[in-house]
């Protein structure tokens, strides 16, 4: 069986490599944070059956200089959070990567440890007798504008049997810290693998900002990521990237941090933000980066940044989950208008594992109406198929990997939902809103789109996942 060795070395001189740069040892370490919550693995992303991670099944480590907890194997555990990760000083180290026996090899994929706020340098080499060294790629720097991995493709496809990776520090401290590595059959050249380092897939990204369920500033929930920053190009290869295809992928693991401590679900999703950037503008409240209905006070209305609201998002769902309890199974939202706490629409897909095709679904929170146990009333319109746990196979249902569009389009107290397909008919719904609540002064709006994987039950294996081609929000003034 192929195997997987990975060995850290400490060199007193290293052939074949850029000579070091000098650098200046901050006061500020790297953090222990063995004990931070870990997250289910991600696999190794962008695969095809023509380009494949090359696997790390029945691998060992040695080191001869473990800084434990972050020895060497960590880099290779497929554990991609950052409390598991190789950790070194200085410019005499480097991590080894050997096979059992001769492999072609085109890209690697790096993890680095708090890679947006610190760039790395280092160098990539190969060798067929782990003797003689081959220099690939030398003093590259990582890219900060990236979050997890990023791609490294060699000039070309090379035969060996051992990669030995030298970092040089970072542009904090001297510090080198690799979470996971991962090994690839091919080059980005061969058009089978894809970096995740592309624009987004063009959509205009200056109206939103993206959660995705890391921890990176310890605040104990999801990260946030501006406006700003995405429209420059932001991508994060586990949960938000351009696929093959040049859509926009949302991933959501079924662990991971959430997005407040009120919420059972882990999610990667947009949230509207029409202040674009302009950060002197609040989140919440009835102001410049929200919208009201055109049913609400016309002191809203001139106080907002837009009246009703039309999203039109072309979209496939990719993955989605099959273990779990039984109302949860299957299920995720791939779109919201979300109010100050309530939501006046979830737009829901949801394919059972013993289904071919999926549904289609939403619900529709009414804040001013309470049921008898004094929870809000919500009601529940089916589009294509059944939300039903034990529902059959829908006649008309979407298929996994299948292009539709949906619309959600509100208009004071008419509520409308649309799903679009190609060579097919419309299907529409609406709901009069009037008596919900969502016009009152207090109330603020917002449109939330992505994965939001409502199934906390399932294996943690299991993930969801969808690839977005287009996104447009409108509104009035």
């Amino acid at each position: 069986m192929f195997r997987l060795l990975l060995v850290l070395l400490t060199l007193t001189s290293l052939n074949g490599c850029g000579s070091s740069s000098s650098s200046t040892t901050s006061q500020t370490p790297l953090p222990d944070d063995s004990s931070a919550p870990t997250p289910s693995p991600i696999p190794p992303t962008n695969e095809t059956e023509a380009c494949s991670a090359l696997p790390l099944t029945g691998l060992s480590a040695s080191a001869t200089e473990e800084k434990a907890p972050f020895n060497a194997s960590k880099a290779i555990d497929g554990d991609t959070s950052n409390a598991s990760r190789w950790q070194s000083t200085g410019t005499n180290s480097a991590l080894v990567l050997s096979f059992d026996s001769d492999q072609q090899l085109g890209a690697l994929q790096i993890k680095w440890y708090d890679s947006e706020a610190r760039a790395y340098r280092f160098s990539i080499e190969t060798s067929l007798d782990g003797e003689s060294w081959d220099t690939q790629r030398s003093n590259i720097n990582s890219n900060t504008q990236l979050a997890g991995f990023e791609l490294y493709s060699l000039p070309a496809l090379v035969t060996s049997r051992y990669i030995r990776v030298t970092p040089f520090g970072n542009s904090v401290n001297d510090h080198n810290a690799i979470v996971e590595v991962q090994l690839f059959n091919c080059t980005e050249g061969d058009g089978e693998i894809s970096s995740a380092l592309t624009s987004t897939a063009g959509i205009d990204l200056q109206d939103w900002y993206l959660s995705i369920p890391t921890d990176n500033d310890d605040s104990g929930t999801a990260d946030n990521i501006g406006e700003t920053r995405l429209q420059q190009g932001y991508t994060n290869s586990e949960y938000f990237y351009v696929g093959n295809d040049g859509a926009l992928v949302m991933r959501s693991p079924t662990i991971g941090f959430k997005t407040s401590v009120n919420t059972n679900y882990v999610r990667v999703e947009l949230r509207e933000m029409l202040r674009r950037g302009d950060t002197s503008i609040k989140t919440q409240g009835v102001n410049k980066n929200n919208w009201v209905l055109s049913s609400a006070s016309q002191a809203n209305q001139d106080a907002a940044g837009g009246v009703n609201g039309r999203l039109r998002v072309e979209m496939a769902v990719n993955e989605v989950t099959t273990t779990g309890e039984n109302f949860q199974i299957g299920r995720v939202i791939i779109g919201q208008i979300h109010a100050n706490d309530d939501e006046p629409i979830r737009l829901y897909y949801r394919k059972l594992p013993s289904n071919n095709l999926g549904a289609i679904y939403f619900a529709h929170e009414r804040r001013a109406v309470a049921t008898a146990n004094g929870e809000k009333e919500e009601i529940w319109v089916e589009m294509i198929g059944s939300r039903d746990s034990d529902a059959n196979n829908p006649t008309d249902g979407i298929a996994l990997n299948e292009r539709f569009t949906y619309v959600i389009d509100v208009e004071g107290d008419t509520l409308t939902a649309t799903i679009s397909r190609e060579g097919k008919s419309d299907v529409t719904r609406s709901l009069n809103i009037g008596n919900s609540g969502y016009d009152e002064d207090d109330q603020y709006l917002y449109f939330k789109v992505g994965v939001y994987h409502v199934n906390n039950s399932a294996n943690e294996a299991e993930r969801v996942v969808a690839s977005f081609y287009s996104i447009e929000n409108e509104h009035g003034n």
